[in-house]
C-alpha cells in the first residue's frame, strides 16, 4: 500500500503536472492558430470584398455613363427629327403647288437628313455584367460553409426514376446504381414517354424549385459520364441533340470524356482543369441564388460553378457509357 501510495504521488507530481503545463501549452498554440487562421480569411475576405465592391462600382458607372450617352443622343436625335418633319410639313402645306416642283430637292435632303438619324437598337454595352460581382474565392468559401458549416446541408435523399433509364443502362434494385451495358438486351423494355431511348441517359426523382440542394454520385473508375441536372420537359426520344445531355438549352452537366472534364450547357463545353481525378463529384444547387456548382467531396473544392435564373424546377440528371455511378446518401 506505501508502494502504492508512492506510485500515486509520483504520478501526481510529475504525470499530471507535465501534462497541465503542456495543456496550457497546446491549448495556447491551438487558440493562436484558430485566430491566425480566421484573421488571414477575414483579411482576405476583407479584401475581396473591398475588390468585387469596386468592380461592381465601376461596372455601374460604366452602364450609367452609357446610358446618359444614348439618352442625349436619342434625346437630341428626337427633336432633330422633330424639326425636320415640322419644317417638311410646313412646306408641304404652305408653298404654292408650282414652287413645290422647284422645292423637291430642297425636300429629298430634308427627308434623306430625317432617314440619315437611323433607328435605335438595344446593346449589350447597356447592360451591367453579371460577372462583375463573381469571386472564386468567395464561391469557394461559401460553399464550403454550405457543405461544412454549423448548419451544413444534408444531402437530399433520391433515387433514380426507373421509368427514365435508358436501354443501354442496367439499374440496380435499390435504384441508386447505374450500370453501361456493351451489349444491347435483345428484349427492350416497355414503352415509356418518359424513357430515353437512344441516350444513355437517366433522371432522378427528386424534384427542385426552391432551397438548397446536394448530393454525391460516386463516379469511382468510369471513363466516360455526365452529371447534372436538367428541365423535367428535356427531349426522351431519339438520338438528336436536345435529347442529348450538355447539347440544349435545358441541361447543365459536368461531363468526364477521354481522360478531360468540362462543362457542357446549349452544346458549348468549356474545358476544367482538375488537378486530381475524384473518386466522387457532389452537386450543389441553391435556388435562391441560382448557382449550381460541382464540388469534390472530400476536399470541397470546387470543380465547376454556374449562375443561371432557372425558369422551370430541375431534375438531377445523369448518363454513363463507362462502368458504374453510384447516388451515395
Amino acid at each position: 500500500m506505501q508502494l502504492q501510495a508512492l506510485r500515486i504521488e509520483r504520478f501526481i507530481e510529475q504525470t499530471l503536472t507535465a501534462k497541465e503545463q503542456k495543456l496550457q501549452v497546446s491549448a495556447s498554440r491551438a487558440r493562436e492558430q484558430v485566430l491566425a487562421q480566421v484573421s488571414a480569411v477575414r483579411e482576405a475576405l476583407e479584401e475581396e470584398e473591398q475588390r468585387l465592391l469596386e468592380e461592381v462600382q465601376r461596372e455601374e458607372e460604366r452602364v450609367e455613363q452609357c446610358l446618359l450617352t444614348q439618352r442625349a443622343h436619342w434625346s437630341q436625335a428626337m427633336t432633330n427629327l422633330t424639326q425636320t418633319r415640322s419644317r417638311l410639313v410646313h412646306t408641304l402645306t404652305h408653298t404654292p403647288d408650282t414652287q413645290l416642283a422647284i422645292s423637291a430637292q430642297e425636300i429629298a435632303e430634308r427627308i434623306e437628313e430625317g432617314e440619315g438619324i437611323g433607328e435605335p437598337c438595344d446593346t449589350v454595352q447597356l447592360n451591367m455584367n453579371p460577372g462583375c460581382g463573381d469571386s472564386k474565392l468567395l464561391r469557394g468559401l461559401w460553399a464550403t460553409a454550405v457543405l461544412q458549416g454549423p448548419n451544413a446541408y444534408g444531402s437530399s435523399h433520391f433515387k433514380f426514376d426507373e421509368r427514365t433509364v435508358s436501354p443501354l443502362l442496367s439499374l440496380s434494385d435499390d435504384l441508386c446504381t447505374l450500370t453501361f451495358l456493351h451489349k444491347k438486351p435483345r428484349q427492350s423494355p416497355p414503352y415509356d414517354p418518359a424513357r430515353f431511348d437512344s441516350w444513355p441517359n437517366v433522371l432522378g426523382s427528386l424534384s427542385m424549385s426552391s432551397g438548397t440542394h446536394n448530393w454525391v454520385v460516386d463516379v469511382g473508375q468510369s471513363g466516360a459520364f455526365k452529371v447534372g441536372v436538367c428541365y423535367a420537359s428535356l427531349q426522351r426520344k431519339g438520338s438528336g441533340n436536345e435529347a442529348r445531355l450538355g447539347h440544349n438549352s435545358q441541361s447543365w452537366v459536368l461531363s468526364h470524356y477521354d481522360g478531360e472534364y468540362s462543362f457542357c450547357h446549349e452544346g458549348k463545353k468549356e474545358s476544367l482543369r482538375v488537378v486530381k481525378r475524384p473518386q466522387k463529384v457532389g452537386l450543389l444547387l441553391d435556388w435562391p441564388s441560382h448557382t449550381l456548382l460541382f464540388y469534390e467531396p472530400d476536399s470541397s473544392a470546387v470543380l465547376h460553378s454556374v449562375t443561371h435564373h432557372f425558369s422551370a424546377p430541375l431534375l438531377p440528371a445523369c448518363a454513363v457509357t463507362d462502368r458504374s455511378i453510384t447516388i451515395l446518401h
